[in-house]
Order: structure tokens, then C-alpha cells, then sequence
């Protein structure tokens, strides 16, 4: 190959054009241009594409929620034209007020009354939609339905059904030789009543969340355990809830955020609609009362301070129940 290579070259073969050199600067300067914007991009771009969500959060979540506590160092009146600097006045007004506290018991009463009946229901719901049904599809969307009807109108009809005089809750209760039940004046039942209310609405949207974690279980887990002659029970304890302990632990921390923030609810169980949730405020929620505060009576301060303390209970009872539920969802492994 060499002899050969020589030869052509002596035939007369035009000689190759000179190799530019590899420190040449034109070549270089483009070379190292490009390498640098193309390491600028990798390192860079994950930043601008998560960008948007990061500003829309700062605008409105994060500083409402700063602002909020700005609010809350003042005795911030509506239309005032001064808001004189008060610091933790509001807050110790607050914790010594008897309605807030009467607010801060019907809230967790009502959450504890819809929240862990939910959980439940959901979970079973969802091991039931994960059988062999017929027209499986119609009955998942059927336990959806609830939640994309009209709140209001949902609200309205519970309203009725739980009406003291021609309720249909008391028809029955009739039917069956018991007392009729004054909903809306006695305080546990109107609870119980607000909290059948969340319940129809969010127990459906829980269980199609369970029920999609619960479809992304390996198949070869459940057979595995089949062979080794584990029961349905037993393969419900010990594989499916350990597996299911992320999305549990997420529902319980989205219905304690939304059991504790419960407004609408007891807002349209009152007769006239009003804010004082009923004649006694049997079941005033917290944020009825910091609406009341706040829009009705103005005191923007004292509302902002409610709002904060509000902020610091849910974020315990939500830590709280994630510890409990990381605890029990993990209790049945082997």
C-alpha cells in the first residue's frame, strides 16, 4: 500500500491542500463560540422552561401570601384613610376571642366528619372499580359526576334534603318511627350535614386518584403473592396500600388543605345564605369568619391575622396526618 501511494504521487497526482492548523483563530474562535452557547443552553434552559411556573406562583401565590402578613401587623381598615401600625395586636385579639375559637372547633369537627369517612370510601371505591365490572368505564365516570356538577345547585339540593319541615332526610327518619332531626339549629347534626355534603362531592374525584395508582401496580406482584398462597385480604394489606402510600399520602394532605379552607358549604346551608353559619354560629368555619371579618365588617387587619393562623393549623394537621398515613400505609409490609 505504501509503494502504491508513492507511485500515484509520482504519476503527476495535484498534491493535497494544506490542513488548516488546530490553532487556527478564525476556526477556534467558531469552534469555542459554538461549545460555549451550547453549554449556556444545557445549562440554562431547564431554568426558562420551569421559569413561567416559579413567576406565576410568586405572583399570585406567594406574594398574596406575604402581603397577607403585612395586612395582618395593622389595624387595616377598609376605606380608613390611615392603617396605624398595631404589630401582634390583631393576633393576640384573635386567640383570645371565643368566636374564632367556637369557628376553629365547627372547622376541624366538619373536617374530621368528612375527611376520614372519605379516605375510606374512596379506597374501597377504588378497589371495587379495579374488578372485573361490567361497563366498568360508565361506572368510573359515575362516581365523577358530582364533582363537575355545580356546587351551588348541589348545595341547594342538600339544603332541601336536609330541610327541618319537609326535608326528605326527616320523611324517612319518620317512615322509621324516629324524631324528626333539626338540621340547621342543632350544631353536631348541621356537621354531620355539611360534611355529607363534601363527602358526595369529593369522594369520587379520591377514588378515581386511588384507583389510577392502584392500576399501576405490577400485575406479577399480585400473582407472586397468589402463588404463594396469599389471600385477597392479605394482598390487599400487605401489597396494595404499602403501594399506595404516595397517592394516599396525597389525598389526605389536598383534603386536609380543602377541609380546613371549607367555605362554600356551611356559606349555603344557612337559610338566608348569610356568614354567621346559623343563629348560635353553630357551624361557622373559620374562613366564614374571616370572610365576615374581613368584607363584611372591614377589619382587613384582624382578617389577614386569622388568615395566618389558619395557614400555621393546616400546615400542622397536614404534617401531622403525613406522618400518620406514611405510618399505617407502610404498617402491612412484610
Amino acid at each position: 500500500m505504501t509503494t502504491e501511494l508513492t507511485v500515484t504521487r509520482g504519476r503527476g497526482a495535484e498534491p493535497r491542500p494544506p490542513r488548516r492548523a488546530d490553532n487556527d483563530d478564525s476556526t477556534s474562535g467558531k469552534l469555542s463560540l459554538r461549545h460555549r452557547l451550547a453549554n449556556l443552553d444545557v445549562k440554562v434552559s431547564p431554568y426558562i422552561y420551569i421559569a413561567p411556573f416559579f413567576i406565576l406562583f410568586a405572583v399570585v401565590g406567594l406574594f398574596p401570601l406575604l402581603y397577607t402578613a403585612y395586612v395582618s401587623l395593622f389595624d387595616w381598615e377598609l376605606g380608613a384613610d390611615e392603617q396605624p401600625f398595631v404589630g401582634i395586636e390583631n393576633y393576640t385579639t384573635l386567640l383570645a376571642d371565643s368566636q374564632f375559637w367556637n369557628a376553629m372547633v365547627n372547622t376541624l369537627s366538619i373536617f374530621v366528619m368528612s375527611s376520614v369517612p372519605q379516605l375510606i370510601i374512596a379506597v374501597m371505591l377504588a378497589v371495587l372499580l379495579n374488578t372485573a365490572l361490567r361497563a366498568r368505564t360508565g361506572w368510573r365516570m359515575g362516581v365523577l359526576l358530582p364533582y363537575v356538577a355545580s356546587l351551588v345547585a348541589l348545595t341547594i339540593i342538600f339544603g332541601d334534603l336536609f330541610g327541618p319541615q319537609y326535608g326528605l332526610i326527616n320523611d324517612g327518619l319518620e317512615l322509621f318511627g324516629l324524631d324528626r332531626i333539626d338540621w340547621q339549629s342543632e350544631r353536631w347534626w348541621s356537621h354531620a350535614a355539611i360534611a355529607t355534603m363534601v363527602n358526595w362531592r369529593w369522594t369520587g374525584y379520591n377514588a378515581l386518584i386511588v384507583l389510577a395508582a392502584m392500576q399501576a401496580i405490577p400485575r406479577d406482584v399480585y400473582e407472586a403473592a397468589w402463588v404463594d398462597g396469599a389471600s385477597k385480604v392479605r394482598q390487599f394489606f400487605s401489597i396494595t396500600l404499602p403501594l399506595l402510600r404516595p397517592t394516599l399520602i396525597f389525598v389526605v394532605v389536598t383534603s386536609t388543605i380543602g377541609g380546613l379552607q371549607i367555605f362554600t358549604e356551611p356559606k349555603l346551608f344557612a337559610p338566608a345564605g348569610s356568614s354567621n353559619g346559623g343563629a348560635t354560629n353553630q357551624y361557622q368555619t373559620v374562613v366564614l369568619y374571616m370572610y365576615q371579618s374581613g368584607f363584611q365588617s372591614f377589619d382587613l387587619g384582624y382578617a389577614s391575622a386569622m388568615a395566618w393562623v389558619l395557614f400555621v393549623v393546616i400546615i400542622a394537621i397536614a404534617g401531622i396526618n403525613f406522618l400518620l398515613t406514611r405510618r399505617l400505609a407502610s404498617s402491612g409490609e412484610a
